[in-house]
C-alpha cells in the first residue's frame, strides 16, 4: 500500500513538472505546421470537428446523453486505480478497433470518428470520476471533467492556465464557477482541433487511413486517461498542496 502510493507521488510530481513546461523548439515547429495545415484540410472536416466538440460540451454541462457512473465510496487509490488503468486499457482497444473501422471506410467514415471518438472520451472521463469517488451529477464535476479533456489535448498556455485551474480546484470552483452558465467551447474546440487535426487528416489517406485511425486514436486515449489520473490524484491529495515538485 504505502510502496503504491509513493511511486503514485513520484509520478504525479514528474508530470506536474510537465504540466509547468514551456513550449519547446519542436512544439513552436509543430505549431507552425499545424497553422499551414489548418489551411489545407477541407472546411467540412472542419466544420464536423466543431460541430462535434460544441455538441459534447453542451450535453456534458447539461448532464445528458453520458451515463454517470454511481461513485465508487469504498477502496484505496491502489484499488481504484487498478480498475482505472483496467478502464482505460479497454477503452483505448476500443478506440483503435473503431479508428481503424472508420480509417478504412474512406473520407465520409473517417469524419463520422470525430463524434464517435469524443463520446468515447467523455464516457472514459466519467466512469474514471465515478471510481474516484466524485459525482458526476453534480454539476461543477461536470465542468472539472471538461477541464480535464482540455488539459490533455491543448496548446502550452492553454495548457497551464487549465492545469492551474485543476491545481487549486476549490479556488476555481469558488471564482470562476459561481455564475458559470456557458462553457468556452469556442476556445475549447479550436485547441482540441489543433490537437488531433495532422493524425485525423492523415486518416483520410486512402490505404493508410486504417492503420493511422487505430494509432491515433488509441493513442489520444492513452493521453487523456494519463492526464485524468493524475488531475484526479491531486484531488485525492487534497489538490496536491503538500505534493507539488518546485
Amino acid at each position: 500500500m504505502e510502496h503504491y502510493e509513493d511511486q503514485v507521488k513520484y509520478e504525479l510530481s514528474v508530470w506536474q513538472l510537465s504540466m509547468e513546461k514551456g513550449e519547446s523548439a519542436s512544439g513552436r515547429l509543430a505549431k507552425g505546421i499545424q497553422d499551414k495545415i489548418n489551411t489545407i484540410i477541407p472546411e467540412k472536416v472542419h466544420q464536423v470537428v466543431t460541430e462535434g466538440i460544441k455538441h459534447m460540451v453542451r450535453a456534458v454541462l447539461a448532464g445528458s446523453e453520458y451515463t454517470a457512473t454511481d461513485p465508487m465510496n469504498i477502496g484505496s487509490l491502489e484499488e481504484r486505480e487498478k480498475l482505472i488503468k483496467d478502464k482505460i486499457e479497454a477503452y483505448k482497444k476500443l478506440a483503435a478497433v473503431e479508428g481503424a473501422g472508420t480509417g478504412a471506410g474512406g473520407f465520409l467514415l473517417s469524419l463520422a470518428d470525430f463524434p464517435l471518438l469524443l463520446g468515447l472520451k467523455i464516457k472514459l472521463l466519467y466512469e474514471i470520476a465515478g471510481l474516484y469517488g466524485y459525482k458526476v451529477k453534480d454539476y461543477q464535476e461536470r465542468v472539472f471533467i471538461l477541464y480535464v479533456f482540455q488539459l490533455a489535448f491543448s496548446s502550452t498556455n492553454t495548457r497551464k492556465e487549465t492545469y492551474q485551474k485543476i491545481l487549486n480546484w476549490d479556488t476555481t470552483t469558488q471564482t470562476h464557477l459561481a455564475g458559470m452558465s456557458v462553457f468556452d467551447w469556442r476556445s475549447f474546440q479550436q485547441e482540441y482541433r489543433d490537437y488531433i487535426d495532422l493524425a485525423k487528416l492523415l486518416q483520410l489517406v486512402p490505404g493508410i487511413g486504417a492503420v493511422v485511425g487505430a494509432f491515433a486514436n488509441h493513442r489520444l486515449v492513452d493521453k487523456l486517461g494519463e492526464t485524468a489520473m493524475n488531475a484526479y490524484r491531486l484531488r485525492w491529495y487534497n489538490t496536491a498542496q503538500k505534493y507539488i515538485y518546485r
